[in-house]
């Protein structure tokens, strides 16, 4: 990581604890799509630091309930569903989209297994299949998923809570490295 990159998530999260209520909002529904985390989220600003962010991020995450968690997996695509990325789920598709580059160029058999997978795991358990994607190629992605379809309901709806805790973390330091950028494009005034 470069050393400017450490300096734009600092001025990504006074930009982020600067913003107007309804653009808080928006950038934080970006990152989970639970209502009652990005609410929580609101409640606890300033936030200061990144580490201060991350934290209350996870807290807040791991004290909502089942049908929070659950919401928050409603606003994912499935994985390797990357051509309804964009037109679904807007700016977070294409974080999506670049969090499954895995995917991409992978053998037509991979991707067949991995639809049927997420079909046989959304029967099984009522939500899609989630999981950081991020590094992942293709075949490691359906291993895991094969691996996962043996858990029990209450376990594997714990593991897809921590997983969506680790996407929601990439997540805001994709929002705090925009947001850092755009303020230093702009220029101090705008940490005001």
């Amino acid at each position: 990581m470069s050393a400017a990159a450490p300096e734009a998530a600092e001025r990504g999260v006074r930009r982020l604890d600067a913003l107007a209520e309804p653009q808080a909002r928006e950038a934080l529904a970006r990152c989970c799509g639970s209502h009652r985390w990005v609410e929580a989220m609101l409640a606890r600003r300033p936030f200061g630091t990144r580490e201060a962010l991350e934290r209350a991020a996870s807290e807040i995450w791991f004290g909502l309930g089942r049908e929070d968690w659950l919401e928050a997996f409603s606003h994912h695509p499935r994985i390797g569903d990357t051509e309804r990325l964009r037109e679904r789920f807007g700016a977070s598709g294409r974080w999506s989209e670049g969090e499954q580059a895995g995917v991409r160029g992978a053998p037509e058999a991979v991707l067949e297994a991995l639809a049927e997978g997420n079909r046989r795991y959304e029967q099984r358990f009522g939500w899609i299949f989630l999981i950081c994607a991020s590094g992942l190629d293709a075949a490691n992605m359906l291993a895991a998923l094969r691996e996962r379809l043996r858990n029990d309901p209450e376990t594997e709806l714990r593991i897809a809570a921590s997983e969506q805790d680790r996407i929601t973390r990439l997540r805001l330091g994709k929002l705090l490295a925009s947001l850092g950028h755009e303020q230093a494009a702009s220029g101090p005034a705008a940490e005001d």
